[in-house]
């Protein structure tokens, strides 16, 4: 398969790169390009011109700064995985990073890519989503903030205006005391997850969930917030009735229509049984080191 025509554009600048946009309404944003170019082999996606951002000074670190993590929009997913610095502070990335298809794929694509992607079943985005996290747009008319919550509009659709383009992704780092885990299930290792759920838990004195934050992707259109499922928890001490309470309530955000991978029961099944292994092994406060 190959492209339709499109005009390659290298950008020297955001305020380069964000001139083009403007100028050419059918232009894209290109970084890593692991999520653009087959949509575009596919013909799935066909832009007329490609905005290479590459070379931008300054889009390919990763800081820690005010309490977030701060990812430029050309830092590769494997430079966010292997990050040490990363992984003490908001643990929930990596292990959710090493699940994005292959290690060759994770050398090239971004993590910002993935999230203005928006594909419903990717990891990057939930975990946005999961530690109430937001990105930062420049367009035309200067920058703005974006928090997660307003960002996934629909699958592969965001609020990002077509003459904006995504500077960083901001991930909040994980609260004092707390843990988390990530799990997801796939057909095979590398593909899209046919449900993934993360889980940030926190346990007060009496054993009790004092904070719950619960997330799931593959589900639905977009990636989910599970609130529900997180009052269910709050207040409560862990045990398998109300663990499975917890789960039962989440069922409600499956909307995904039967189809040739699996059917919406299947992934209510899936998303029960995920669940209740995050949420346990967040709330052993112990980080599961991906292998």
């Amino acid at each position: 398969m190959k492209p339709p025509l499109f005009t390659y554009y290298l950008a020297n600048s955001v305020e380069d790169a964000v001139q083009q946009l403007a100028e050419n309404p059918g232009a894209r944003i290109i970084a890593g390009g692991q999520s653009l170019i087959p949509a575009m082999n596919f013909r799935l996606a066909s832009p007329d011109m490609l905005v290479d951002i590459g070379k931008i000074p300054g889009l390919n670190k990763i800081s820690i700064i005010s309490g977030a993590v701060v990812v430029g929009a050309n830092v590769r997913h494997r430079d966010l995985e292997l990050s040490s610095e990363v992984f003490a502070v908001q643990p929930i990335l990596r292990q959710a990073i090493v699940n994005v298809a292959h290690v060759p794929i994770r050398h090239r694509g971004t993590s910002v890519g993935s999230i203005c992607h928006a594909d419903a079943a990717a990891e990057t985005p939930m975990i946005l989503i999961l530690t109430d996290g937001w990105v930062t747009v420049t367009g035309p008319g200067g920058s703005r903030k974006i928090k997660a919550q307003d960002l996934f509009k629909f699958h592969m659709t965001t609020a990002i205006d077509p003459d904006e383009m995504a500077v960083s992704a901001h991930f909040p780092i994980l609260p004092d005391g707390a843990g988390c885990s990530f799990r997801e299930f796939s057909r095979r290792k590398g593909d899209y997850a046919l449900a993934a759920v993360g889980a940030i838990v926190k346990i007060d004195n009496q054993g009790r969930f004092e904070t719950v934050r619960l997330a799931a992707c593959g589900i639905a259109s977009t990636p989910k917030r599970l609130t529900h499922a997180e009052d269910a928890l709050i207040g409560q001490k862990m045990n398998q009735s109300v663990l499975d309470r917890a789960a039962k309530v989440a069922g409600q955000y499956v909307t995904a229509p039967d189809d040739t991978l699996a059917t919406n029961a299947y992934r209510r099944h899936l998303l029960s049984g995920l669940l209740k292994d995050v949420v346990a092994q967040a709330a052993g406060l112990k980080a599961e080191v991906p292998t």
